[in-house]
């Protein structure tokens, strides 16, 4: 049956999507990296897929994915200490439906949404 997903983001320059995800985020390139229009990158357990999209508008885009992580607040001091933009209205917090949150967005407009449960 199901056993994982792999979201596919739109990127209009693969190289820039590429330094963001890979320099300032952490991720790892996974298969094939001369692929044309495609990029597929990793972080512990999860992959993310990004298809070439040049005419994408950042304004008009909704890509979105949510990461479940551990340990949050870590992980969101070290992106503000490498100076990573959180979204402005994504800044850590408890949420009422049990989870501690913050969000941000990549070059092309798509939101990251980390969060934890809280136990």
């Amino acid at each position: 049956m199901l056993t994982e997903v792999n979201p596919k983001l739109p990127m209009r320059d693969k190289a820039v999507t590429k330094d963001y995800y890979v320099n300032k985020l952490g991720f790892q390139l996974f298969g094939a990296s001369d692929l044309d229009g495609y990029l597929m990158l990793f972080k512990d357990n999860i992959q993310l897929h990004f298809f070439a999209f040049k005419d994408l508008d950042p304004k008009e885009n909704y890509g979105q994915v949510y990461i479940r992580t551990t340990d949050i607040d870590e992980l969101y001091q070290t992106l503000l200490n490498n100076k990573i933009a959180i979204h402005p209205s994504g800044h850590l917090e408890t949420k009422p439906w049990g989870q501690r949150e913050f969000a941000l967005l990549d070059p092309d407009n798509n939101l990251l949404t980390f969060g934890e449960s809280i136990k």
